[in-house]
C-alpha cells in the first residue's frame, strides 16, 4: 500500500468513528431530552384588555389584584428588568397601572420615584394596597390612592428577623393579620398586625414536608394558608401558624408554582412560570379543595420563552387576571369551562 493508500484508508476509519461518534452523541442527546411541553385548553384571554396609552411606559408586569370595586391594580416595572446587583435609583415613571375591570380603561396611575424592582401588589378588605419590594426588602402600605402609609423592613438591609426581609414576595390577609412571604433570601413567612408589628414566623430551609424554597406566593382562606413553594414545586397548605403542613403535587405535575389565590367556593388557582424542564410559560392550575387538579388553562402567548406567568387576581365577578412578566401584560380571562 502507497503512501496515498494508507492516507485513504486512515481517512475512512475517521470518517467511520466520525460517524460513529455521531450516532452516539445523538442516541445519549434523546436520551436525556426534555419532555414534551404539557398540553392544556388555552384560556379564553378577552382580547385588547386592557387599555394602555402609547405614550406610557408599560412592562416587566409583576403582580395584579382586584378590589371590591371591581378596579384592577396592576404592578409593573415601566421596563425595567430583572438584572442583579439590582439599580440604587428608583424606577422614575409610574409603576402602579389601576384599570376599570370592565371596560379596561386606565383609572389612575402612581407609584413613579418610589420602587427599585417592585414585586408583589394585593389589596386588604379595606381597599388598602401592599406592595413588596425586593430591591428596597421592604414591604408598604399604600392608601387606594397611592399615598404611603406604612413601611415594614429596613432600606436596602436583608435580614432574617422581626424588623427585616430576605427580598419579599407576596402579601396576604386574615382578620387584622398580615403574612408576608419572605422570599428570595429566607425561607419563611413573615406575620405582623396592621400597624406592621411583627407577630409570628414560620417556615424553614430545605425539602422536608415544612420545608420552602422561594415561598413565591400566599394566600389565606379561612384557616389555612397556602404557599407557592416555586422551587420544591408544590403548594404547602398549612394552620395560620404554619402547622400540620401538607404540600399539594401530583404525581406527574412538576412545574414551577409563582401565584396561588383562594377561591370562595372552596377551590384554589395557582399559575406556573416555568415548567419540569425550566422553560417558561404561564399555565393556571384550578384545584379542587382535596388538593386534586380539576382542569389546567395555557395562557402564554405563542412561542418559546415569550411568557412568565408571575401573578393572578379573580375579580367579585369572577374573571381571573395574570401578570405576565416577559409578556409585558396582565391578561384578563374566564376561569370558567367554556359550555
Amino acid at each position: 500500500m502507497d503512501g496515498r493508500g494508507a492516507f485513504g484508508a486512515g481517512r475512512v476509519l475517521r470518517v467511520r468513528r466520525s460517524a460513529v461518534l455521531s450516532v452516539l452523541a445523538f442516541l445519549a442527546a434523546c436520551s436525556i431530552a426534555p419532555p414534551a411541553r404539557e398540553e392544556a385548553p388555552r384560556a379564553p384571554v378577552v382580547e385588547g384588555w386592557p387599555t394602555i396609552p402609547a405614550s406610557a411606559k408599560f412592562g416587566q408586569v409583576s403582580a395584579v389584584d382586584v378590589d371590591a370595586q371591581g378596579r384592577v391594580y396592576v404592578l409593573h416595572r415601566a421596563g425595567r428588568e430583572w438584572n442583579e446587583p439590582f439599580p440604587k435609583e428608583p424606577i422614575p415613571e409610574p409603576t402602579v397601572f389601576v384599570f376599570d375591570g370592565a371596560s379596561g380603561r386606565l383609572l389612575a396611575q402612581w407609584g413613579a420615584d418610589q420602587f427599585i424592582m417592585p414585586h408583589g401588589l394585593s389589596i386588604d378588605p379595606e381597599g388598602k394596597v401592599w406592595i413588596t419590594d425586593v430591591g428596597r426588602e421592604q414591604v408598604f402600605r399604600f392608601s387606594p390612592e397611592g399615598r404611603q402609609e406604612l413601611v415594614l423592613g429596613q432600606r436596602g438591609v436583608t435580614g432574617d428577623d422581626s424588623g427585616h426581609f430576605g427580598r419579599p414576595t407576596d402579601i396576604a390577609f386574615s382578620g387584622g393579620e398580615v403574612f408576608v412571604s419572605d422570599g428570595y433570601l429566607n425561607h419563611r413567612v413573615a406575620v405582623f398586625d396592621r400597624a406592621g408589628r411583627f407577630l409570628r414566623k414560620w417556615g424553614e430551609q430545605g425539602g422536608g414536608n415544612a420545608g420552602l424554597e422561594i415561598p413565591h406566593g400566599i394566600a389565606i382562606r379561612g384557616e389555612h394558608a397556602y404557599v407557592a413553594d416555586r422551587e420544591h414545586g408544590r403548594i404547602q397548605v398549612t394552620d395560620l401558624a404554619g402547622g400540620n403542613p401538607i404540600n399539594w403535587k401530583p404525581d406527574g405535575l412538576r412545574g414551577h408554582p409563582y401565584s396561588v389565590k383562594a377561591l370562595t367556593d372552596g377551590r384554589v388557582v395557582s399559575i406556573e412560570g416555568r415548567d419540569n424542564a425550566d422553560r417558561s410559560g404561564a399555565l393556571v392550575r384550578i384545584w379542587r379543595p382535596d388538593g386534586t387538579i380539576e382542569r389546567s388553562l395555557d395562557i402564554a402567548l405563542p412561542g418559546d420563552g415569550t411568557s412568565l406567568g408571575h401573578d393572578l387576581a379573580v375579580g367579585p365577578d369572577g374573571m381571573a387576571y395574570a401578570a405576565d412578566v416577559y409578556g409585558n401584560r396582565v391578561a384578563k380571562f374566564d376561569l370558567a369551562p367554556r359550555k
